[in-house]
């Protein structure tokens, strides 16, 4: 997948943990978007993940930031996974893998002796006219969140 940094993020509607349509749109010439992709709700990785992004929230939110995760889950397990964890960000239903496709996230993974498809885990970070600024791709857990803001911060005060 070639890289989508400088380029136009690749549009999307998808439905959120409530059923609602949430589209990339909704935030252009308002909001930076987070838009993180991860493998699947509650397990050890994504929990740690986004409880991460859920402890920084206000701080991303002070600096006119939205954060959207996306996943193959569907609504049911979204909605018990933001409760669960206390997230206060909207988890996207990607059960198609049609966005995460879009984004070059959906790839093919090893674990295990076995091969299969699923989300590489990735973030990007999108600006208010709706190009992408920043990627990360095979995102390490640790630390990503701390890079991310960090890199915002440096691009709201530019």
């Amino acid at each position: 997948m070639e890289k989508l940094e400088g380029l136009q993020a690749p549009q999307f509607t998808l439905p959120n943990e409530k059923g609602e349509k949430v589209s990339l749109s909704d935030f252009e010439g308002k909001k930076y978007v987070i838009l993180y992709f991860y493998p699947k709700d509650a397990t050890p990785g994504c929990t740690t993940q986004a409880c991460d992004f859920r402890d920084a929230y206000q701080d991303f939110s002070n600096l006119n930031a939205v954060i959207l995760g996306v996943s193959p889950d569907n609504e049911a397990s979204h909605q018990r996974f933001i409760e669960k964890q206390g997230l206060p960000f909207s988890l996207l239903v990607d059960e198609k893998h049609e966005v995460a496709e879009k984004y070059g996230v959906w790839k093919l993974k090893k674990m295990f002796g076995k091969e299969y498809m699923g989300i590489e885990r990735s973030t990007f970070l999108i600006d208010p006219t709706g190009t992408v600024v920043k990627e990360w791709r095979k995102v390490k857990v640790a630390g990503h969140i701390e890079e991310a803001f960090a890199t915002l911060e440096q691009l709201t005060k530019a």
